[in-house]
């Protein structure tokens, strides 16, 4: 049995696909059940958080609890802030399962946990303990937030660590940042994202569209992408929502923003895409769009950002719309392309491929 920890946060979006897909991983490809413990941002309001924070965690008898009413042998936690907190792996250890920390962002150090500052730029200023610089550049928006994270990382982010009996990053390069922050761990254990839809085989060559796929923010860099359709000649069509939605909608009429779409509308934009383009600004831990597209048979054009040159082949540096321009026109509707990315993902992403790196995680 293992028992999923995961405190939602108040926007929702790749990281709870992947608490629920390694839920079903558990089940279909290890043959144990899974459970889930989940505390969410949203309800627990901004005093409440801030309380949760400062005290390393609520209520961490629950966890207890829920280890030993299902017997869990591995407690796998992810986003443990604020809710949880490292109370709540110290509960899990002392009722007698083994705890896996997955760390799909930069939290333990960055308060933000993207590595993106204020000023709009991929940032490592907080190193360890000293999370004093992302207090200085408010990153968390407000002054008493980022003060209360500032504080709070500070002060647990060592005892947090030490309650995992195993540590799990998306991608060499997370692990490699994670460093470079000085987070107190030691070597992690790289398990990738699951993706478990691939094509049959590309259809690039008919494709009618660029797609950009995510959260529109100013990390994400959709605007550099619709500069480099405009001047490649390329109908874009980005689909997601986000705080830069309706400037960007304004600044580019000719840019079909669709808003926030269902799975299965996202599935049909893919597989009528010729193109997909990633032109973040921020250091992804993994570039789960990227492997998503790809995947689909869609060829990809990248920024040469985070864990994306491991994915993708065509990398421009980020914010340079004319490079990015320049490979969009040689990448579009290109089918080889697509196909060599189903057969690149797959090798690293497939359910069985993953269940195997999580079960060398959860047997020690």
């Amino acid at each position: 049995m293992i028992l999923f920890l995961h405190n939602r946060y108040r926007t929702t979006g790749g990281e709870e696909r992947s608490v629920g897909e390694l839920q079903r991983l558990v089940r279909e490809e290890l043959g144990e059940d899974a459970e889930l413990l989940e505390r969410d941002s949203a309800a627990l309001g901004k005093s409440r958080a801030a309380v949760a924070m400062l005290r390393g965690g609520l209520d961490p008898g629950d966890v207890a609890r829920a280890v030993r009413l299902t017997q869990a042998r591995v407690v796998h936690a992810h986003n443990v802030n604020p809710a949880f907190g490292w109370r709540a792996l110290a509960a899990a250890r002392d009722a007698g399962a083994r705890v896996v920390l997955h760390l799909h962002q930069y939290r333990l150090v960055c308060a933000v946990g993207t590595c993106f500052n204020s000023r709009g730029e991929d940032c490592t200023h907080c190193q360890g303990r000293d999370t004093w610089p992302g207090v200085r550049l408010n990153c968390r928006g407000t002054g008493p937030e980022a003060a209360v994270y500032g504080i709070a990382l500070a002060a647990w982010q060592r005892r947090l660590a030490a309650q995992a009996d195993a540590v799990v990053v998306p991608s060499a390069f997370a692990a490699a940042r994670l460093r470079e922050l000085r987070a107190p761990i030691g070597e992690p254990f790289v398990v990738p994202h699951v993706i478990r839809d691939y094509a049959p085989a590309s259809r690039a060559a008919d494709g009618e569209h660029v797609l950009v796929a995510g959260r529109i923010a100013v990390e994400k860099g959709v605007e550099v992408a619709a500069g480099a359709c405009a001047q490649a000649g390329l109908p874009l069509v980005v689909a997601g929502d986000g705080p830069l939605l309706d400037a960007l909608r304004s600044a580019h009429p000719e840019v079909r923003f669709t808003g926030r779409v269902g799975a299965d509308e996202l599935a049909d934009l893919r597989a009528r895409a010729g193109l997909a383009i990633v032109p973040s600004r921020a250091a992804e831990t993994f570039g789960l769009a990227a492997a998503e597209a790809l995947a689909a048979g869609v060829p990809v054009v990248a920024s040469r950002v985070g864990a994306l040159p491991d994915l993708v082949e065509d990398v421009v540096a980020p914010g340079d719309a004319m490079a990015l321009a320049g490979v969009a026109r040689e990448r579009w509707q290109d089918a080889a392309a697509g196909e060599q990315g189903i057969a690149r993902v797959r090798q690293r992403c497939a359910p069985e491929v993953v269940a195997r790196s999580l079960a060398a995680v959860y047997d020690g």
